[in-house]
């Protein structure tokens, strides 16, 4: 059985595996990430291989006890994975992205795949169906155009829950600000999926990350949404790499 773990800015988030299927998956601050553990390998005795993956500082109490109890793979960028690589800086890349492409490679074989993953950032990242990483883009997510205009501005206030009704003319600030993040992130998401299915009619459009949830609703275009997707890419790539 296999322990993944994504070190996130704000968020751990945990997931135990039996091979291909997802059996749990949580998530925790970094704080209480090292309690989380403990409860999970006493829920799971059978646990042997792990991996972390991070975009952050990984707690040394955590990174212990996960050495101790677990065949421990740390993702890096000279970690094995399932596609060809065609990105011309791979060392930049960043570790969510291919594990949101190993993912694609997985559950999507010799498709045309477009993943975007709404959190902290919008990324679009195309795997094609040679099972070529292509590249993709990256933008502000949802909360960064809030902070953004509260921060560049003396008046704007901080507003931290987005729009969601389909009225399009704000009738304050307030509202105002919520439709124009909301609305500008639909309509860059439908954007990028049209200008990929004037290439590539067979796209699959993958939604995931924090906000897929608010966002998926409010799309046009045919997607499937899941909360998990990169979870099912740090997994592949323990099975690929575990010793």
């Amino acid at each position: 059985m296999n322990l993944v773990i994504d070190v996130g800015n704000t968020l751990v988030k945990l997931a135990i595996f039996d091979q291909d299927q997802l059996l749990e998956s949580t998530s925790s601050s970094s704080a209480n990430a090292l309690k989380h553990v403990k409860t999970l390998f006493e829920t799971y005795p059978k646990l042997t291989n792990g991996i972390i993956s991070s975009t952050a500082q990984v707690p040394e109490d955590l990174k212990k006890e996960l050495t101790l109890e677990l065949n421990l793979v740390e993702f890096t960028h000279q970690s094995k994975v399932n596609f060809k690589n065609n990105y011309t800086t791979p060392e930049t890349l960043g570790l969510d992205r291919i594990a949101l492409v190993a993912a694609a490679s997985e559950v999507y074989p010799n498709a045309n795949v477009l993943v975007i993953d709404a959190g902290s950032c919008i990324t679009y990242d195309f795997l094609d169906k040679t099972n070529t990483y292509q590249g993709g883009a990256i933008s502000p997510g949802l909360q960064m155009r809030f902070k953004a205009m509260h921060t560049f501005t003396e008046k704007l206030p901080l507003i931290t829950k987005p729009w969601q009704n389909t009225f399009f003319i704000g009738k304050s600030t307030h509202e105002a600000m919520q439709i124009g993040v909301f609305k500008s992130v639909c309509y860059e998401i439908d954007g990028y999926v049209e200008d990929y299915l004037a290439d590539y009619e067979d796209l699959t459009v993958v939604l995931t990350g924090g906000d897929y949830n608010l966002l998926s609703a409010s799309i046009k275009n045919s997607i499937f949404a899941t909360s998990n997707f990169l979870l099912k890419g740090l997994n592949k790539i323990l099975q690929l790499n575990s010793n």
